[in-house]
């Protein structure tokens, strides 16, 4: 599969709603899909792996770029992601959770790529890209990640869980490993944390 960059996309528009309620936000509709049959299938058909590509692109990209906060080592993350589903051996389509198993995957690639290029990505440009109109792209985008830097690592990586990929919160204390009250909190205090900067800002 050939990875093209302008179908990236941070997903910060469900961020920005959360700060401003009245903004239109886009949903992606994934209820038509068996999303464990086609990991089950993506290793050998391209349109299987296009399909879950499309579906959960935006999502890997926001989880990569919240942990790495590097635009291009997300863009390396979400090829990197889609490869290693194609190279799953043991995955039930009966029982296996296939979105949270693509969103594990995706942090797991985005934690391994901080800790191998952590000192390149240490002084980068913060820079999110996200559908919509594109005067307020660059500007809305600037703007959310502004103030997802006010969040500890822990903190942005739940608001992006929740906000971008829709993730329940056991469904991330689960692939974050510590206790679903543990995610509510830092859920919380992220919003607070976000909510009270935005109104500082204005």
């Amino acid at each position: 599969m050939t990875v093209d960059s302008k179908f990236y996309a941070g997903g910060d528009g469900k961020i920005s709603a959360l700060l401003n309620p009245h903004e239109q936000t886009i949903n992606y509709d994934i209820s038509g899909e068996n999303i464990n049959e086609l990991i089950v299938g993506c290793s050998e058909s391209r349109e299987k792996l296009e399909k879950l590509y499309t579906m959960f692109k935006d999502s890997v990209f926001a989880i990569a770029f919240g942990i790495t906060s590097d635009y291009h080592l997300s863009e390396d993350c979400v090829a990197e992601t889609f490869v290693r589903l194609t190279q799953v051996k043991r995955f039930s389509a009966k029982k296996g959770d296939g979105k949270g198993f693509i969103i594990t995957i995706a942090r797991n690639v985005a934690l391994e790529y901080r800790r191998k290029y952590k000192r390149e990505t240490e002084n980068s440009d913060i820079y999110i890209r996200n559908y919509g109109d594109a005067d307020k792209t660059v500007e809305n985008s600037i703007y959310i990640n502004q103030l997802l830097e006010y969040l500890t690592d822990k903190q942005r990586q739940v608001i992006v869980l929740k906000c971008c990929s829709e993730l329940t919160f056991k469904e991330i204390a689960k692939i974050m490993k510590c206790p679903e009250s543990t995610v509510k909190s830092r859920y919380r205090k992220a919003i607070a944390i976000l909510q009270e900067k935005a109104g500082a800002d204005k």
